[in-house]
């Protein structure tokens, strides 16, 4: 008798990406077999996002595909777009189950149940009514060089523009010992590299009366783990605490820090906490600590009101702090929020012009950054094989490539390994490549 079958799908942030691998580990404990999502399966779960417009519609296809692909399959929806719409998503034709944000551990058993009955199964709960961290097993596959731990849960900033806090609900923490449980476990299958992950990571434990930094400077003394890298954080939540945590040996200098607009009068309309001068502040700070680390942020242009020399405020911004990279994305009205209502809408071929304009930034930046470590060594995670180079990244998260011999294009064992890599030519797009220096 062959196992049954389950693809997923996963659309969104890094968050919805370890949580599938969790769903999986549920799904691999029942003795359900992962295929491709482009296979036909038994059943196929399709993690949501719906950040944007666009990822509403990218939920929906999939959703659609899944049914084509195997019309007898079960086809469950799960996360943010199902948690916010779930009269929309019971409305597309094929969809069985239908499970928000939370009890996602109960998944097989649902799927299960439906096989049963054979009637569509609506899972989702007032999202605004949950208070406490759902903890269900990181599953991570052992073919991936770094595994995710989640470690918090919702948001309570409501930004005027941001539907999270409502496909999230209120901030839930996870309680240390379950996190150091957790990485110890990790570790012990092999694992060299460590994320820590959450929809809001910086408000970790202002539930619990804990502190991020302290758990963070017990995660890096952990035995045998060689980097922790730390999801983004926001400007304002930097504590003394957190900063002190980012001096650790096994810390990766690379911390991922949102500004969404370099003018103060639409950071105000965004209803940040945090101005202009307070997210350079934390920059330059992170910067005189580790002048060799990586900042990212991410950039919302064409918001409401947004004039043209609001904008090259965060072109200026950008460029003077030497950012090593910016991600940008033009505003998208989400039915709830505040600012979908806001006077002084932008047009779509507006933000499209400034898109690009931050992306030609960005590269710029990316690429100035990588050069500045043509000629070291570093030491590069290795993740995957593309045509005759394994990649991987360094600690700051430079992107690295590393041709190689077709004896060691071919060795599986490298994938998770750490290896000295000196760093001969950068690419275009700001990656670099390498040669092997020590195997």
């Amino acid at each position: 008798m062959r196992s049954s079958t389950v693809a997923f799908y996963t659309l969104g942030c890094k968050v919805n990406q370890g949580e599938t691998d969790a769903l999986a580990g549920l799904f691999k404990a029942r003795q359900y077999q992962t295929v491709s999502f482009e296979e036909r399966s038994d059943v196929y779960v399709i993690n949501t996002c719906t950040v944007t417009q666009l990822s509403d519609r990218k939920s929906r296809q999939m959703i659609r595909r899944a049914q084509r692909r195997n019309p007898e399959a079960v086809v469950v929806v799960t996360g943010c777009y199902a948690q916010v719409s779930p009269e929309e998503v019971q409305a597309i034709e094929g969809v069985d189950i239908i499970i928000g944000t939370d009890q996602r551990q109960k998944i097989v058993e649902l799927v299960e149940d439906y096989k049963k009955v054979g009637e569509q199964i609506h899972a989702v709960e007032d999202i605004r009514s949950v208070t406490l961290f759902e903890e269900f097993p990181a599953h991570a596959d052992i073919s991936k060089a770094r595994a995710s731990i989640k470690i918090q849960d919702g948001c309570n900033l409501f930004c005027t523009y941001c539907i999270i806090p409502y496909a999230r609900g209120p901030v839930r923490s996870r309680p240390p010992e379950s996190v150091i449980k957790e990485a110890k476990r990790l570790i012990q299958e092999g694992f060299r590299e460590l994320v820590i992950t959450g929809i809001h990571l910086g408000a970790y434990g202002t539930d619990l009366n804990v502190d991020l930094g302290d758990l963070v400077k017990k995660l890096c003394r952990l035995e045998g783990l060689h980097r922790l890298r730390i999801g983004s954080i926001e400007p304002q939540e930097f504590t003394p605490s957190l900063l002190e945590a980012l001096t650790e040996p096994t810390i990766c200098p690379h911390f991922h820090i949102p500004l969404q607009s370099g003018s103060d009068k639409i950071l105000k309309s965004m209803g940040r906490r945090y101005n202009r001068q307070d997210f350079i502040d934390i920059c330059t700070k992170i910067m005189s600590m580790l002048p060799d680390g990586a900042i990212t942020t991410d950039i919302i242009v064409g918001f409401p009101g947004e004039s043209e020399a609001d904008f090259l405020q965060t072109e200026e911004l950008c460029r003077t702090l030497q950012l090593a990279g910016v991600h940008v994305f033009p505003f998208s009205p989400r039915r709830g929020t505040k600012a979908a209502t806001f006077p002084g809408q932008i047009d779509r071929k507006k933000k499209e012009e400034r898109v690009q304009r931050i992306q030609e930034i960005s590269r710029h930046l990316s690429y100035r950054y990588s050069q500045k470590f043509l000629g070291q060594r570093k030491e590069v995670l290795l993740e995957e094989k593309v045509d005759r180079h394994w990649t991987g990244h360094t600690d700051n998260y430079l992107k690295v490539f590393v041709p190689v011999g077709e004896d060691f294009l071919e060795d599986h064992t490298l994938r998770g390994s750490l290896q000295i890599i000196e760093l001969k030519t950068v690419r275009e797009d700001g990656s670099l490549e390498g040669v092997l220096s020590v195997l």
